[in-house]
């Protein structure tokens, strides 16, 4: 499956999980999604109970999830975050 995600789409998400997401620690969680960076800010981590992504600098992500519904339910929530926060 190719996949064509939205780096605009990623960062904007991300930034309404920490605004809008309830903190601990470091991390951030909003509509099940936990949001984070690595110690340099330079990699975002986002995640739910199924998928992980990773996304990096150039707008590189990876994605680790075991089904291809579990990724589409995923990108699901990202895209309920950015149209509803």
């Amino acid at each position: 499956m190719k996949n064509e995600l939205d780096s605009k789409l990623v960062l904007k998400v991300f930034d309404k999980i920490r605004t809008h997401g309830e903190q601990c620690d470091e991390k951030y969680r909003l509509e099940g999604v936990l949001a984070f960076t690595d110690f340099d800010g330079y990699t975002l981590y986002m995640q739910d109970a199924l998928v992980s992504m990773q996304f990096g600098f150039h707008n590189q992500y990876r994605f680790d999830y075991q089904h291809t519904q579990d990724l589409e339910a995923f990108e699901k929530k990202l895209r309920y975050i950015d149209s509803h926060y």
